[in-house]
């Protein structure tokens, strides 16, 4: 289907559209509503720079057809978005706004999208950004895509930042409970380490270097713990990418059995969280993901608590609300920045809040 078409799909719409792809993420936010309006004819890179570090995708690319292009010259999505078992596509990855292991080093996916074509619910093209960062030309609307769960528009066609595969990682494992693990992150973090990632769960703390030779060897020296080969340790880091680990796969299992999953976003100095339920722990302590048959109300006010808000990831019944309820100033805003999008109330309704 060209881009004609779906303008004048959109414009003809006499009923809510739901955009989707493969609907690998279908399960996340609130139910998905509305006739289907597929993005997978539009396939296809249409610009890839490797000295300039960019590229560009159709939205219904698959993330796999991306990321072996890059591979092949020794860059990469450093953000690691996930790939739902190979189902993920390029739009659909911006718009879940869903990052990796890396996010807490190397930035999210709103932090690499360098532009992005879409076409808003008058059935119009619109075209936003460029193919480098320091973009001055008006406001910075293709990052508004990122998260915004297809609601102000059918995206065609983003433009990512890449980077260079690193010249070495290595994986170190060290014997920490939550507290202690929480404790070295942050300690860790304030001084010129080169961490990729970390994840802490069941009692041991992973922490995974990148970068040049040198900086890699230093480090491995100075904090110690116990090196991981590597054939040993990539199947653990691509599961947790992907959500597809031991620690995810029992998440669903409890889901099914009508506990939630639930996605804190944290300050990373935030203590331990007295959660009922399995914890992982990523981001340096500032993402943090519970299964638990916790009531919502207790789990959404000990993360107030602390500063932070928590997303209803996975359930069977999300009459709770997945996000964070908005404040009535965030509300308006919300509203308007639909409506100047999308005035007709076309696209992905109430994906993101019930009745928004």
């Amino acid at each position: 289907m060209s881009f004609a078409e779906l303008q004048a799909r959109i414009r003809d719409a006499r009923a809510p559209l739901r955009i989707t792809g493969h609907g690998s993420k279908d399960f996340y936010g609130e139910v998905p509503q509305g006739e289907p309006l597929s993005t997978l004819a539009l396939n296809g890179i249409t610009a890839y720079e490797p000295s300039e570090l960019f590229i560009s995708a159709l939205a219904g690319t698959p993330l796999a057809d991306v990321e072996t292009a890059l591979t092949a010259n020794r860059q990469r999505l450093a953000f690691e978005p996930p790939r739902f078992c190979g189902r993920g596509t390029v739009g659909g990855m911006v718009a879940a706004g869903l990052s990796g292991p890396t996010r807490a080093a190397l930035g999210s996916v709103r932090d690499h999208l360098l532009g992005a074509v879409l076409i808003n619910g008058k059935g119009e093209l619109l075209s936003f950004g460029g193919t480098v960062m320091k973009n001055v030309a008006g406001f910075d609307v293709s990052r508004v895509l990122a998260g915004s769960m297809g609601q102000l528009g059918l995206i065609t066609e983003v433009t990512l930042k890449v980077l260079p595969l690193p010249a070495a990682t290595a994986t170190l494992r060290f014997e920490f409970e939550q507290s202690a693990a929480l404790m070295a992150l942050n300690r860790w973090g304030g001084e010129p380490l080169p961490i990729e990632a970390s994840a802490w769960w069941d009692g041991a703390l992973l922490l995974r270097l990148a970068g040049a030779h040198a900086a890699v060897e230093a480090a491995m020296r100075k904090l110690g713990g116990d090196l991981i080969p590597a054939e040993l340790v990539t199947p653990f880091w691509t599961g947790l990418r992907d959500q597809a680990d031991e620690f995810f796969i029992g998440a669903e299992r409890a889901v099914a059995g009508g506990a939630r999953l639930w996605r804190l976003s944290l300050p990373s100095t935030a203590p331990e969280l007295k959660l009922p339920g399995e914890q992982l722990v990523e981001w340096g302590g500032a993402q943090r993901w519970v299964v638990t048959p916790l009531p919502p109300a207790g789990v959404r006010e000990a993360v107030a608590a602390v500063g932070g808000h928590a997303t209803c990831f996975r359930a069977l019944d999300k009459i709770c609300g997945v996000f964070t309820p908005l404040s009535a100033p965030l509300a308006t805003i919300h509203k308007r920045l639909k409506a100047s999008f999308d005035p007709h109330g076309v696209f992905n309704p109430g994906r993101l809040y019930p009745n928004l």
